[in-house]
C-alpha cells in the first residue's frame, strides 16, 4: 500500500470535524513511540522550549553517565545511541537555536568523557563532525544570538585543542 502524499492528506483533514481529528490523533499515538513523542512535544513542551533544552540536558547528561567505559566499542555503540535519540529531539522542535544548543551541550559531554574520545579514531571523527555541525547550525542563527554562541563554540574549541 503506497502511502498519500502530504498535499492530500492536508486536503483530507479540511473534512474532517474536531471530533474524528481527535479521534485519528490518539490513533496515530497508540501505533508508534516516534507520534506519540511528537505530539508530547507539540501539545506540552512547545510553549516552552527553554524548559525541553533543560530536559534534553538532563537526558543527556544521565546518557553519559550509564556509558559502559570499559572498552571503546561499547563507548561508540552508546554514543551513537545517544546521538540518534538527540537528532529525534530536534526533528521535533526544528528550531536552529534548539539545535545548536543540543549539539552543543553534547560536544560538551564528549570531551569530558573518561577515557578521552581522542584516544579513538572515530569517536574523533564523531567529536568533528559535531563541530561542523555547530558552525553550520551557527550561521543559520540570527546574528545577536551568533556572537554569543560563536563565543561559547569558541570556549569549546580551546577545550578540546589541550587535548
Amino acid at each position: 500500500m503506497k502511502p498519500a502524499s502530504l498535499a492530500q492528506i492536508r486536503k483530507e483533514l479540511k473534512y474532517l470535524s474536531e471530533d474524528q481529528l481527535r479521534e485519528l490523533c490518539l490513533r496515530l499515538a497508540r501505533f508508534k513511540i516516534d507520534n506519540k513523542e511528537l505530539l508530547t512535544y507539540c501539545l506540552f513542551e512547545s510553549e516552552n522550549e527553554e524548559s525541553y533544552v533543560a530536559a534534553i540536558s538532563d537526558y543527556i547528561d544521565t546518557s553519559f553517565e550509564e556509558i559502559n567505559t570499559k572498552n571503546y566499542y561499547y563507548i561508540k555503540k552508546s554514543i551513537r545511541k545517544i546521538l540518534r535519540q538527540l537528532r529525534k529531539f530536534i526533528r521535533y522542535s526544528g528550531k536552529k537555536e534548539t539545535e545548536f544548543l543540543i549539539h552543543l551541550k553534547f560536544a560538551q559531554a564528549l570531551l569530558e568523557l573518561n577515557p578521552s574520545i581522542f584516544n579513538n579514531n572515530s569517536l574523533t571523527k564523531l567529536y568533528l563532525r559535531e563541530i561542523q555541525i555547530l558552525k553550520s547550525t551557527l550561521k543559520k542563527l540570527h546574528e545577536d544570538l551568533q556572537f554569543e554562541y560563536n563565543i561559547e563554540l569558541s570556549n569549546l574549541l580551546n577545550k578540546s585543542n589541550k587535548f
